[in-house]
């Protein structure tokens, strides 16, 4: 058995070098079939929505706006363990931890907590490993439209915690309705 012989994938076709025709040398065919591709295009149903007056159908695995959640008492979920952050394929979030002074005990759950949380939406790919890393369950992508508003400045698509963790309303309503279950 030769080299020549072995291929990895048993897909290998040895190619010919023959002579094209003079109806191939004219190139006639090819653009023929060319010009029926466009005619058939021409006349196929169009893909184009009007969008204010339509509006397109997200996906079930559709993922939004980042979110830090908040316990039914109004207590910060995250922990700061950065696991979120090294799971992270585009090193998008970064944390700093600090201990939970004793007057803080109605802000945040655990001893540790996230003092500084923030992801660079510029660099995030809404990937969604952050969401399966997280021991706690405190950061979730939304099925939020709005993702990311635009802006001139870099440090706009810096969301800190200001941006990311759950209003104290929405996380009152979260628990009522889980109680409700």
């Amino acid at each position: 058995m030769s080299i020549e012989t072995i291929s990895l994938s048993g897909r290998k076709v040895q190619v010919s070098n023959k002579e094209m025709t003079f109806l191939e040398r004219l190139y006639l065919v090819a653009i023929v079939k060319g010009l029926l591709i466009t005619l058939k295009h021409l006349f196929s149903r169009k893909v184009t929505i009007q969008y204010p007056e339509q509006v397109r159908t997200m996906s079930p695995v559709y993922r939004g706006q980042h979110m830090l959640k908040r316990d039914e008492q109004g207590r910060e979920n995250c922990t700061a363990c950065g696991l979120c952050a090294l799971s992270c394929p585009a090193e998008a979030i970064t944390m700093k931890a600090a201990e939970r002074k004793a007057n803080e005990k109605h802000l945040y759950r655990e001893e540790k907590y996230a003092e500084i949380y923030e992801i660079n939406m510029l660099r995030c790919i809404f990937c969604g490993l952050c969401e399966e890393a997280c021991p706690k369950d405190a950061i979730y992508l939304t099925t939020s439209k709005v993702l990311v508003p635009s802006s001139y400045e870099r440090e706009d698509f810096i969301f800190g915690k200001d941006k990311l963790v759950m209003p104290l309303e929405m996380a009152m309503k979260n628990a009522q309705l889980n109680n409700a279950n």
